[in-house]
């Protein structure tokens, strides 16, 4: 492609860019609207397999952009990432798509946005950044990067006004895929798992430093667990890279023989499962959805958590928490994440049918709600705002 502008009557050029797993799935599920408007995209840049097999042509994987924490691990690994955004950045500016969309990533991705715009391609922003929740101070990042933003939270879009910004609220993508009632018997037999026995799903995080912080812990609280209720059974969904350090860490531990560890399938745990110990992030979102009550956990190094505790703006962390605006879920971060009170407040959960029901069905109640509340047709209602922005 020559670097003269392309032709806007054709199916549009796409550039994207997606971070993490989540990144990749929230990608995907917009990619698939996009597809469905213009069946010819051209889609490529960053991203993972769900974007893969919509067609779109990954020139870096997404793992590549996956860190964990404030500062400690993007200062470790600037020189690689910024050099992978240099090269991607030249390589849009010869190519120049019709569009770039920017899921998430927002370390990655603003910088790149505000250089494509300047340049005079227009660029979208899919998910606004917690700024309700801490860093501010990046409002006027955004504006001077994005020429339109797709909010998942439907509070966000009057936020982003007040400051200039133009923005759609599109609903959360996942509120339209996971049901509103879960099918836990059918998940369990899709997974060859026990239709009885009570089942914990760990989620320990998909990037490398998310295991290397919450693993173990997770995996110890596990142990306690099990030795407090023998009949308890365990699911692991994880990135198959970091299959061998979980099954090193559950073997560690003695508990080979009621351990599943699944490559990926974090939905089929979480909708099999009774409770779920899971660290902050999307995730937590996702286990909302399902309607299982949880334990959110979170721990980094001391200095990214110094400054990140600095920045907060709201008392909670979990997304079900920050949505609902009370803690409905318990929040275990930093020193606090130990094994022992992981462990105790999963099997209060777990405990919940038989001591304390009515907290259950109160939960079960605020799901629903929220899940209500972020379901839309965010695909096609993302790909309006898109194309309203290719035509402008």
């Amino acid at each position: 492609m020559s670097g003269d502008l392309p032709d806007r009557s054709a199916a549009p050029a796409v550039a994207m860019v997606a971070g993490e797993v989540s990144g990749d799935l929230l990608a995907g599920l917009l990619l698939g609207g996009l597809k469905k408007r213009w069946p010819e995209l051209n889609s490529f840049g960053i991203g993972g397999p769900q974007m893969e097999r919509l067609g779109f042509t990954a020139w870096w994987s997404f793992q590549k952009l996956a860190v964990h924490g404030f500062n400690w691990e993007l200062l470790r690994r600037y020189r690689e990432i910024v050099g992978i955004r240099d090269q991607l950045r030249q390589r849009l500016l010869k190519q120049r798509p019709h569009i770039f969309i920017g899921t998430d990533a927002p370390d990655f991705n603003f910088k790149l946005e505000e250089d494509l715009r300047a340049a005079g391609i227009k660029t979208v922003h899919f998910v606004c950044p917690s700024v309700w929740a801490w860093r501010p101070e990046r409002m006027d990042k955004i504006r001077r990067s994005a020429d339109h933003v797709l909010c998942i939270f439907p509070f966000e879009p009057e936020l982003l006004a007040r400051h200039g910004i133009a923005a759609t609220y599109v609903g959360h993508p996942l509120a339209s895929v996971i049901p509103m009632e879960p099918d836990r018997a059918a998940a369990r037999t899709a997974l060859g798992l026990d239709a009885s026995a009570p089942l914990v799903a760990i989620l320990p995080g998909s990037r490398r430093s998310e295991i290397a912080h919450l693993a173990e812990r997770f995996i110890r609280a596990a142990a306690l667990m099990k030795a407090a209720r023998p009949d308890l059974r365990f699911v692991v969904p994880v990135v198959p890279g970091f299959r061998p350090v979980i099954e090193a860490l559950v073997h560690a531990n003695g508990l080979g023989h009621c351990v599943s560890v699944l490559n990926g399938q974090s939905h089929a745990a979480l909708a099999a499962c009774d409770v779920t110990l899971i660290a902050s992030g999307t995730a937590t979102l996702e286990a909302a959805l399902f309607k299982r009550p949880m334990v959110i956990a979170y721990h980094q190094n001391w200095l990214s958590w110094q400054i990140m505790r600095r920045k907060r703006l709201q008392p909670w962390v979990g997304l079900p928490n920050i949505l609902c605006a009370e803690f409905v879920v318990p929040e275990l971060l930093q020193d606090a994440a130990t094994p022992q009170a992981l462990a105790t407040e999963t099997l209060t959960w777990l405990n919940a049918p038989q001591h304390d029901p009515a907290r259950l069905q109160a939960l079960h109640a605020k799901f629903v709600t929220l899940h209500q509340e972020l379901q839309r047709d965010t695909a096609t209602i993302a790909t309006d705002a898109i194309q309203k922005v290719l035509q402008s």
